[in-house]
């Protein structure tokens, strides 16, 4: 026996303008125009074969026969909500799984992860480092951290970092016998290179800088690895300001010059449109937000 079920659109603005007795607040409710609301209801009266409202010295009233389905349909719909709400419960808890680059998870996430596991120890993190960030959300991961521009189609973004690259190095090595008083001293130094040699050759050009030697030294996979190796005292990199935190903190890096590139890519914090509002979901984004807001103060 097959199921008469009607128009799911035309029975969700019946709902709505049955619990107002107004087409002119379901259309609020619903986001669409009063007159989305009437043809809806006018959809679902054809496929019922029967009046639901009737209009009377301008105001709506519901016949004896809407009257009786909207009773009916009012606890559906109550159903359905706290159907939905426990769904939502139930996906505060468990796993997530967070996919992003090694440098990321190393220098950033990592080292703060205790503080989200203090205020949700019921959500056990899993971290998947990979080198590819773009495309890493895949059907096992839960939120992903991409660099970039942030121009993702199909996902919801929210930007965590903007990158502000600076020269850094050892303090052995600024105390050494080649001396680091001004950016043109780099032309003594070894240039340390994050992926490519471009950061170097725009940091460069910005601070005015003419006669370094920009095509040469070696160039890491990593940002971690670009780091560690200005740590121990092979030369100087050009770093993000946030990744080498730690390093900054701790005094293993510091910063020889004040000049800083702003780069136009960042990373962003990126989920699925479909699963942005579930528990666990909304737990680590917000957390996130919530700790770089707290650290660009």
């Amino acid at each position: 026996m097959s199921r008469r079920l009607p128009p799911l659109n035309a029975l969700k603005a019946f709902e709505a303008a049955a619990r107002h007795l107004s087409f002119t607040k379901a259309a609020e409710e619903l986001y669409v125009t009063q007159a989305a609301v009437s043809h809806q209801i006018k959809i679902l009266e054809e496929h019922l074969g029967l009046k639901l409202f009737l209009r009377k010295n301008r105001s709506l009233l519901l016949t004896e026969e809407g009257q009786g389905y909207f009773l009916d349909i009012k606890e559906i719909f109550s159903q359905l909500v706290d159907a939905t709400e426990k769904l939502l419960a139930r996906g505060a808890k468990g796993s997530l799984t967070v996919s992003l680059t090694p440098s990321f998870a190393i220098q950033w996430l990592v080292p703060r992860l205790s503080l989200f596991h203090e205020l949700h120890p019921e959500i056990d993190v899993r971290i998947k480092a990979q080198d590819h960030d773009e495309n890493s959300l895949t059907d096992d991961v839960d939120v992903a951290i991409y660099y970039g521009r942030g121009h993702w189609s199909g996902v919801q973004t929210h930007k965590l970092h903007t990158e502000y690259l600076v020269p850094l190095c050892s303090p052995l090595l600024l105390n050494g016998p080649k001396p680091l008083d001004q950016p043109s001293d780099l032309a003594l130094h070894t240039l340390l290179h994050d992926t490519s040699r471009r950061a170097w050759k725009a940091w460069m050009k910005t601070a005015g800088v003419r006669n370094v030697q920009v095509n040469a030294g070696p160039i890491f996979s990593h940002s971690s690895m670009v780091l560690q190796a200005a740590v121990h005292g092979q030369g100087v990199a050009l770093g993000n300001s946030v990744l080498a935190k730690p390093d900054l903190d701790s005094g293993r890096l510091i910063i020889p010059f004040n000049h800083v590139l702003e780069s136009k890519n960042a990373y962003y914090l990126v989920l699925r449109e479909s699963q942005a509002e579930l528990g666990k979901i909304v737990s680590f984004r917000d957390w996130m937000l919530s700790l770089v807001e707290q650290e660009q103060l």
